[in-house]
């Protein structure tokens, strides 16, 4: 399995439902773990602070369960470990120092300790930049990059994309947002057969 294409693959969360079932196996098996709080893997406990507040905002809960609730730090916290290339885990944890950089810069705070309402100005900001830089790149002439990073380098995008992929592949974002089954259809064994009404000579 390469661990970079499913990643690509599920930037959309459209794609989500046609995941083919070894890579949901695969998210799953990440999800997996005790009631317990597990050790961190990568994140130090102020990064997965900080990590759990920003998905919270992105998909806070309503009447269905939020990130926190189905712990999309602790899957974020294991596919950058695990899952990430030094390089990318190196822009993700460099981004994510960068999010408590804007906050003291506006606010005097670390990101976890300001209001949410100025955290969410902090993540509108950041989606804002995601989103000229992306355009940037869809105006620039074909096959020219210049200095300016692809989309899938961008922090933001990054921290986007492991939100929603750790939500939408566990069992409550799968069934209850997406309204999809984990293991698509059913088997009904040992079901009478009705005798045929009439028998062709």
């Amino acid at each position: 399995m390469d661990r970079r294409e499913v990643l690509k693959f599920l930037t959309l969360s459209s794609a989500l439902p046609a995941v083919p079932s070894e890579w949901m196996a695969a998210f799953r098996a990440i999800h997996a773990g005790s009631a317990a709080t597990p050790a961190l893997r990568i994140l130090t406990p102020h990064q997965d602070a900080t990590v759990t507040a920003m998905a919270e905002l992105i998909l806070p809960q309503t009447d269905t369960p939020g990130a926190k609730a189905v712990r999309v730090n602790e899957f974020i916290d294991r596919v950058v470990a695990e899952w990430y290339s030094d390089e990318d885990r190196a822009r993700f944890l460099t981004g994510l120092a960068g999010v408590d950089a804007r906050a003291r810069s506006s606010f005097k705070e670390d990101f976890v300790d300001v209001s949410p309402e100025q955290q969410s100005e902090i993540l509108r900001v950041l989606g804002e930049e995601m989103a000229q830089a992306t355009q940037a790149l869809e105006d620039a002439p074909r096959g020219y990059r210049g200095a300016d990073p692809e989309p899938g380098e961008d922090f933001y995008f990054m921290f986007r994309q492991l939100t929603l992929t750790g939500y939408f592949t566990s069992q409550a974002g799968f069934t209850q947002q997406l309204h999809e089954e984990i293991i698509p259809g059913r088997f009904d064994g040992c079901v009478p057969v009705e005798p045929s009404a009439s028998k062709s000579s």
